[in-house]
């Protein structure tokens, strides 16, 4: 597997893995699909868009973008999306630590996650082993695809030590 920036190429697989998750209901707070259009504008739109590429593809991504505007525009935003037949193989966690290095490359110095389901066992803890700190809980923030509302989890990281 190698971490790199998308492609144009890579555009298909990374709707189709994208669109996995937000159909889940259960990580992202999207509810509408991408198609080829919306796809190419969205990753386009973003700072930096990583992959993970195997053997078969794609078989992850991520997308970074400012998580505010102006005077808190140094505070970074990120979303990883790993196909179901993928997880478990450590894709998310190389993921993760390469978005860092992003962040801190495009002039970044905090790591902000503004709702981590609480319970993403498995992000919640991989964040918490590379070092972001959890800042609370926001009750029912996230309302899951079968309309039950669950608990968010902020997490942030500061990147000048990275």
């Amino acid at each position: 597997m190698i971490i790199r920036q998308y492609t144009p190429g890579d555009e298909e697989q990374m709707i189709a893995v994208w669109n996995e998750v937000v159909k889940d209901g259960a990580a992202f707070p999207q509810e509408e699909l991408l198609d080829s259009e919306s796809g190419k504008a969205f990753f386009s739109s973003q700072t930096y868009c990583g992959v993970a590429e195997t053997d078969d593809g794609i078989a992850g991504l991520y997308i970074l973008h400012p998580n505010y505007i102006g005077r808190c525009g140094h505070i970074a935003n990120a979303s990883y999306a790993v196909a179901s037949s993928q997880r478990g193989k450590h894709i998310g966690e190389a993921l993760v630590l390469d978005s860092l290095q992003q962040a801190k490359r495009a002039g970044f110095l905090i790591m902000q996650f503004n709702a981590v389901v609480e319970s993403n066992l498995s992000a919640r803890h991989l964040y918490e082993r590379i070092g972001f700190t959890p800042r609370g809980i926001i009750p029912n923030g996230f309302r899951r695809k079968d309309g039950q509302f669950e608990n968010i989890c902020p997490y942030i990281l500061e990147l000048k030590n990275r």
